[in-house]
């Protein structure tokens, strides 16, 4: 099954720039997440691990 898909692939023009663009696609994303995490300020992180152990309920 997979030689038949293999096949069809092989014989698409142009194929061969979906990998690439799906491998930059994925590493831009990784980047661009990892800078978002690391340039987080620290006291909102801190605000946000607290939430689960406050014991006030806020209804709105």
């Amino acid at each position: 099954m997979f030689e038949q898909i293999k096949h069809n692939m092989e014989t698409i023009a142009g194929v061969a720039i979906y990998p690439i663009l799906s491998l930059l696609i994925f590493f831009f994303f990784f980047v661009g997440l990892g800078f978002w995490v690391f340039s987080y300020k620290k006291e909102k992180i801190k605000e946000l691990s607290q939430i689960p152990l406050n014991d006030t309920l806020k209804v709105e």
